[in-house]
């Protein structure tokens, strides 16, 4: 039996049409025809790709002489990834979708805690609301802590909700028939969102700085007016944000799922480095904010330390990177 026979008789058994099959091996329709009309053959990549699917043996598919389809792959050839199911997959974008959201508003109030410190360290400063300074001071970081100490839980609760499907970040995965389509199907409908959202929230994060800069032409005598000017920058850059984080999440959870961009599977064998390296920045990153501001009381321009953060950290991301590839 030769291998286009053999290939409409494993097709068949698997209750494939030709282009279920096409999909499943990335190729076209025609292709699979001329394969099965003896026009043509796969190439080695791809006839091992037909054997792992149907769990034949290459040399059932290659040799003429070899007729018995039970001679499958031996089992030190079976693939050992873990294999994403439609529903396993359809419950990690519902989710994801889920608390984006809720990882956005989190984010939001991390942005909007330090304003009351602002605002009532202002106001403490004008004799006439006789607001003390300790009292100012203690109130303003009451509500900073409440805030973050919300923010972090909502943080807790969405990892918590995600952490079943931790593995599509950080493993190398395959998924079943349909999955990649569907995924790459819904991703392509979201890309007009994801990049409207991300034109807003740039937006907003640039105009932040004009309510902050206009405070300080109109004003530059007025302590309250300009943290209050300030106050208007955080929450537009807060909102700009939510529009970040939140189609991000999600256009994130594509790629996971399609092992793309940042979720590829050569970026998730360095992942482990590049994990490190960012949770050592970051905390390094806010023990500079808290140590600076608290020791200078300058909260109304410490917030610059996040944005030279923020600017830098893509650079030292790339710079990892290289390492990661030389190695």
């Amino acid at each position: 039996m030769i291998f286009a026979d053999k290939l409409i008789q494993l097709r068949k058994k698997a209750g494939w049409s030709q282009e279920e099959l096409a999909e499943q091996m990335n190729v076209t329709r025609q292709s699979v025809s001329k394969w099965e009309g003896a026009q043509s053959v796969p190439d080695l990549e791809k006839m091992i790709r037909l054997s792992e699917l149907f769990g034949v043996s290459t040399d059932y598919l290659l040799k003429d002489e070899i007729e018995d389809v039970g001679c499958s792959i031996p089992s030190d050839e079976v693939s050992t990834l873990r294999r994403v199911s439609m529903e396993e997959a359809n419950a990690f974008l519902s989710v994801k979708a889920m608390t984006s959201k809720s990882i956005a508003l989190a984010t939001f109030l991390c942005v909007l805690s330090p304003i009351c410190l602002l605002i009532l360290g202002a106001i403490s400063e004008v004799p006439e609301y006789g607001l003390a300074d300790n009292v100012a001071g203690g109130i303003g970081m009451i509500i900073l802590l409440i805030l973050v100490t919300i923010a972090v839980a909502i943080f807790i609760s969405s990892g918590r909700k995600t952490a079943a499907f931790d593995y599509l970040e950080k493993e190398v995965f395959e998924t079943e028939y349909g999955v990649s389509g569907m995924v790459a199907e819904r991703k392509a409908q979201y890309n007009g969102t994801y990049t409207r959202n991300n034109i807003i929230g740039a937006g907003l994060c640039i105009m932040a700085l004009i309510p902050l800069f206009g405070g300080a032409i109109f004003n530059d005598k007025n302590e309250l007016l300009l943290m209050i000017m300030l106050s208007v920058s955080f929450v537009l850059a807060g909102i700009g944000v939510v529009f970040f984080v939140s189609s991000g999440i999600v256009w994130a959870s594509y790629e996971k799922l399609l092992q793309e961009g940042d979720y590829s599977k050569v970026k998730k064998e360095n992942q482990s480095t590049t994990t490190a390296i960012s949770v050592a920045y970051w905390l390094i990153a806010t023990a500079i904010y808290l140590g600076y501001s608290i020791s200078t009381n300058n909260w109304g321009y410490s917030w610059v330390i996040w944005v030279v953060a923020g600017v830098v950290f893509p650079a030292i991301v790339v710079i990892t990177n290289l390492f990661g590839k030389r190695k």
